[in-house]
């Protein structure tokens, strides 16, 4: 029997590479996104392998879409979030602001908390998210993504503790990615730049290995330990 996962935000980008390798390895995969005709790309590349439902993560009916897709797929061992909003916010417009926390931390709480419950009612499951390097600390150009990552981090933090504590079979992995060759990657000052097959591979690597938090690259364990080490009169005038 395969082993099914559901990857929320598989259009493009990360998302769509690691749909494309979990089917590869012969997985049923789920997949989800906002674009019909993406989703439908991905399910005629694999036929029988692929199942989808086309919606927005900050739609008030994503779990029934969830839920349709774990009927299709005859059930779920793990799921990870993709889906994600990011932009810089100089001139702090409330419109972005409120657009990345609508997908980073609604959208994213919706998702993980009805993922979590679904696998304590089963007994066992893993899931997953991509959060961001810019979870440790704040960000001038771009404060509410940081924090809508903080929030997704600290989130998933506490869900390994519970999990822990209830003393059951559900595993849960953060992921920090630093830069990765995607369209997400705006910032002026990128640096370590992470082609999307090398980063996606290591996020499997990183789901089979059940690690509680991974930095992708490797090395962006380094940057996280000295950001939040920096006093903020130093961190300040660097970021």
């Amino acid at each position: 029997m395969s082993d099914k996962i559901i990857i929320v935000g598989a259009t493009s980008g990360m998302g769509r590479r690691l749909a494309e390798i979990y089917a590869e390895k012969g997985w049923k995969v789920g997949i989800t996104g906002r674009r019909q005709n993406l989703l439908d790309e991905l399910k005629q590349k694999f036929p029988g392998q692929v199942e989808s439902e086309c919606f927005d993560v900050t739609e008030p009916d994503s779990i029934s879409k969830i839920n349709s897709l774990v009927e299709k797929l005859g059930g779920l061992d793990v799921l990870l979030i993709s889906a994600g909003g990011g932009d810089v916010s100089k001139e702090l417009s409330w419109e972005l602001d409120k657009w990345m926390v609508d997908i980073n931390v609604n959208g994213f709480i919706l998702l993980a908390n009805w993922s979590f419950n679904y696998f304590i009612r089963q007994g066992h499951g893993h899931l997953a998210v991509i959060s961001s390097i810019a979870a440790n600390r704040g960000n001038s150009e771009a404060p509410a993504y940081s924090a809508s990552k903080a929030f997704q981090s600290v989130y998933f933090e506490g869900l390994a503790m519970k999990a822990r504590r209830l003393n059951n079979k559900i595993i849960v992995t953060c992921i920090e990615p630093g830069f990765v060759a995607t369209k997400m990657a705006k910032s002026g000052k990128l640096f370590w730049v992470v082609p999307v097959d090398k980063a996606a591979r290591q996020i499997i690597n990183a789901i089979e290995k059940k690690k509680r938090k991974v930095y992708i690259s490797r090395r962006w364990r380094i940057i996280a330990w000295i950001v939040k080490l920096l006093p903020f009169s130093i961190y300040r005038r660097i970021v």
